[in-house]
Order: structure tokens, then C-alpha cells, then sequence
């Protein structure tokens, strides 16, 4: 027990791994470890009671829930620890279909010889508790939690005591992040060995909490491994974005057409050219309507704004170096006409809005364009249904890849992108404050003003992702996330774009 008196979990990595790689290897990995797999569940367990005693100084009480898995041994050490250590405890136990694996067994075993009460599903909840151990259901769930973990599981989030949760919040699918079911509501998480994509993605938010993560010693093992993708914050913006050269020219920072606004729609388009301003593309030419020429001008001088016609549109498409188009194009013959040349020019180009929902109808494949689609626009580019889509967003963003092409932006709470290539990552940055009209329209900007400055499509994807995110954060962290709004984000994103400024 020598762990007990190191630090706190450490700070969450950047590599994320399957959680059914990882079941697969974890015996592997203890062995050269030099470890059974019982002493790397009584390390989770330490862990789990380090961090509690860390967050709940003062509580007394422990009610545990224990599965029958190894998310139930963890629950037992963490008991047995606890118990040791002055506090009260209550167990209780959810009986399996089959045996506990032999860990967790000896484990349930250690609490029982120190004394330990082990209660089962259907008894009453001792009325004082001050935290609850989520230990009910792992990483292997696929399905919604069965009688009698679902019923705990509505018990727990309809107590008025925290919850912590083991390796990962039950309910919760550690490869999609997609809840089936009932689902834990955690204040806290801790995952162990590796983060799971399910961990940063589709409905984590909720369940999670606050997440935290203990390598159990398992480090430089885990090292030697081939992550399945990358968690990205603002931490790692610096690899994309250098130092400009004091001599650079505007010419030398990109010449960015951006196609759309119809009838009434010039507030799309007006945020998105700011936007791509706002990051430094050198030249940004805007055509749209003719009546939104005027307002666009006087909100942003710095815009080259023209109406759209079949003139402008050969004369703006030649002279671009990156094309951005959806933003309020409409889905009538205006747009239409435009989408159809445009897509007849080979240069990188990012699709948006109505531009997707165009291509739903008319599904075609090219290699140097970026789609950044919310999942509703993901649902009709599948031709299949929102539920199917956020059922499972990492097999959604891989199949647009397969059917469209280049780099993919499947939007959301973690939201992913997924190149040709087979890389993903997560953007693990953003709030609930960004679930609000325009935010996709900056982040079309964004894209497209970073792709104008000779980013690859992966990269200016990864960066622009972060880049809004980690923007709304910073905002929010002072403002709140109620009433946030797309436009606040624009005179700040210089804050994440200058790598002095983000250092």
C-alpha cells in the first residue's frame, strides 16, 4: 500500500485507447508490471480512496455499490480502505449471472475477513451518507443496464449525496460515450490505465463530472502502445500554430472566398468571415447577396464583400487559395447554382450548413475538402437518423469519411474529427454554452481562415476545433455559459491563435 502517500491523479493525457484493447492487454500489462491482476485492483482501489479523501475531506460515511465485476472489487478495496481508516461504510452488492472473475472475488473476500457487511440490492439505504461509490458496471457494458443496477442507478441520482465513479460512470458505453439506458450522474469519475473514448464524447459530459485519471503505475507500459486516437485541448495549439515571420506579407497569409448569406441570412455569413479574420487569414472576400453587401461592409470594413454572381463567383473562385461555402447559402436555386461551380474547382475547401444539406442530396467525393457537420446534417448525409448517428458518432464520422472524403467534423458535446488517413481525435474542450445559433458559423470561419494560412486539412480542423472551444471556455469561465453568444467569441479567439498569447 506504498501508493497511498503519493500525490493526486495526474492530469488527464492525450492519447485514448479502447476500452476492449485495453481489457484484452490489461493482464499483459500487469505481468510485466510485475503484478497480479488483484494488486492492480488494490491500486485502482487506493487510488479511488486517495482521490476521495482528497474531494471529501469531511465525509463519514461511504455507501459503495459493488457489481459483479471488476468495478465491484475496486468498490470492495476502496471499503476495505475506508473502513480502516475510521469511516463508515455500506456495501451493497448486485448479484451476477455468473461468477465474480477471481480479483474482484478476492477482494470481496479481504472486506468480509476485515469485518465487512456486504448488503444486497433490494435492502433499504441507511439514511446518512455522504458520498457514493459508483462501482456497479465497467467499460464492458453494450447494452441498458438490466433490473436491478438500473433501478440503483435512478437511487443514486436521486440522492441527494454525491457521486463518484469507478473507471467509469455505469450506464455509460466506454467505446461511444452513448448512454442505452440508465445512466449514473456523477459529481466525480476516476478511469484507470487509459482514458476510453466513451469517457470524452456523446453524453460523457453528464455522467462524468469532473474526470480524473490514475495510470496505476502502468505509464511507461502504456507508452510503448498505439493509441486508437488524440485528445486535444488548447495545450497542444502551439504545435500548429508558430510565430509568423515579422516580414510576412498579407498575401503570405492566405486568400480565403467565402460563398453564402441569402434573403436574410447575412448574419451567418458576416461571422464567418470576421471569424476567419479574426485568426489571421490575410484576405477575405465575401460573396453573397446583393442586399447584405452594405451591412457587411459597415460591421466589417476589413471584409472584400461583392454580390454574388456567376462573374464574381469565376473571378472570386480563381483568385482564392481556400474556399469556405454553406454559411446561409439556402437551399434554393441561388445556392444550388453556386455549390455546383464551386465544386467543379480543385482547391481546399471546407462545406458547411446548407452546403451539406445539398450534398445529402447530391453525394459525391473529393479528397480536399473538410465537412463540418452538426448531427442532424450527419444524420441526412448518411441518409439514416440522429439516434443512429449519436448511437455511435465514431462509426458516423468514419462512415462520412468513407462515403465523402477528406476530413470530417462531426460537432458536438466532444466533438471529432476524422481524416482519410484513419486519424481521429477528440476536441476535449467547449460547454453547454456554445448550444447556441452562429457557433457553427464562427467555427466555419475559423476552419477556413486557418486552412487559408497552409494548414493541412487534418490540422486546420484539429486547431480550429480547439481554437472555438477553448475560446468559449476562457469566456465562459468568466462570463458564465447562459447567454453566451457566437459573436463574443470573435474579438477574442486572438487570445488562442498567438502562441505567446496561449503560452
Amino acid at each position: 500500500m506504498d501508493r497511498m502517500n503519493k500525490t493526486n491523479t495526474t492530469s488527464l493525457p492525450y492519447t485514448v485507447y479502447s476500452a476492449e484493447w485495453l481489457r484484452g492487454w490489461e493482464s499483459e500489462a500487469a505481468r510485466l508490471a510485475g503484478l497480479s491482476l488483484y494488486q492492480l485492483m488494490q491500486r485502482a482501489g487506493e487510488g479511488a480512496f486517495r482521490l476521495l479523501g482528497w474531494l471529501y475531506p469531511a465525509a463519514r460515511h461511504y455507501l459503495i455499490l459493488a457489481g459483479h465485476g471488476n468495478n465491484g472489487g475496486d468498490g470492495y478495496v476502496v471499503a476495505c480502505l475506508a473502513a480502516a481508516h475510521g469511516k463508515q461504510v455500506t456495501v451493497i452488492e448486485c448479484d451476477g449471472r455468473h461468477p465474480l472473475p477471481s480479483e474482484a472475488q478476492q477482494a470481496r473476500q479481504a472486506w468480509l475477513d476485515a469485518g465487512g457487511i456486504v448488503k444486497k440490492s433490494d435492502e433499504p439505504w441507511p439514511r446518512q451518507v455522504d458520498v457514493i461509490i459508483d462501482g456497479l458496471l465497467g467499460t464492458g457494458l453494450q447494452d441498458a443496464p438490466r433490473q436491478p443496477y438500473s433501478d440503483l442507478i435512478e437511487r443514486m441520482n436521486a440522492h441527494a449525496a454525491p457521486v463518484f465513479s469507478l473507471d467509469i460512470p455505469s450506464g455509460l458505453n466506454a467505446e461511444t460515450g452513448a448512454t442505452a439506458g440508465a445512466v449514473v450522474k456523477a459529481a466525480h469519475t476516476v478511469t484507470f490505465i487509459a482514458l476510453k473514448p466513451g469517457l470524452l464524447t456523446g453524453k460523457a459530459r453528464s455522467a462524468t463530472g469532473e474526470l480524473h485519471y490514475d495510470d496505476l503505475g502502468l505509464r511507461l507500459w502504456l507508452e510503448r502502445q498505439n493509441p486508437v486516437m488524440e485528445r486535444l485541448t488548447a495545450a497542444q495549439l502551439s504545435r500548429w500554430l508558430q510565430p509568423r515571420d515579422p516580414c510576412a506579407h498579407k498575401g503570405d497569409n492566405g486568400r480565403l472566398l467565402i460563398i453564402g448569406g441569402d434573403q436574410g441570412l447575412a448574419g451567418a455569413i458576416r461571422m464567418t468571415g470576421e471569424a476567419a479574420l479574426r485568426v489571421g487569414a490575410g484576405l477575405v472576400r465575401v460573396l453573397t447577396h446583393e442586399e447584405n453587401q452594405g451591412p457587411l461592409l459597415t460591421a466589417r470594413p476589413e471584409l472584400m464583400v461583392e454580390p454574388l454572381n456567376d462573374h464574381s463567383l469565376r473571378q472570386g473562385l480563381a483568385w482564392a487559395d481556400v474556399i469556405v461555402i454553406g454559411p446561409g447559402l439556402g437551399q434554393g436555386d441561388w445556392g444550388k447554382n453556386a455549390l455546383r461551380v464551386v465544386d467543379s474547382y480543385d482547391k481546399p475547401m471546407l462545406w458547411d450548413a446548407d452546403a451539406l444539406n445539398l450534398l445529402a442530396f447530391n453525394p459525391q467525393k473529393r479528397h480536399n475538402r473538410i465537412v463540418t457537420p452538426h448531427p442532424g446534417e450527419a444524420a441526412r448525409l448518411l441518409n439514416s437518423k440522429v439516434g443512429a448517428v449519436e448511437s455511435n458518432r465514431f462509426l458516423a464520422a468514419e462512415n462520412i469519411v468513407k462515403l465523402y472524403g477528406g476530413v470530417v467534423v462531426l460537432k458536438g458535446a466532444g466533438t471529432l474529427i476524422a481524416g482519410a488517413a484513419g486519424q481521429t481525435a477528440i476536441a476535449d474542450v467547449g460547454n453547454a454554452g456554445m448550444a447556441s445559433g452562429g457557433m457553427g458559423d464562427v467555427l466555419s470561419g475559423i476552419i477556413g481562415g486557418l486552412l487559408a494560412q497552409k494548414l493541412s486539412l487534418y490540422d486546420a480542423a484539429c486547431a480550429g476545433c480547439v481554437v472555438h472551444g477553448a475560446t468559449a471556455d476562457w469566456l465562459a469561465a468568466e462570463k458564465g455559459t447562459r447567454g453566451l453568444l457566437a459573436t463574443d467569441l470573435l474579438p477574442a479567439l486572438y487570445r488562442f491563435v498567438n502562441p505567446e498569447c496561449i503560452a
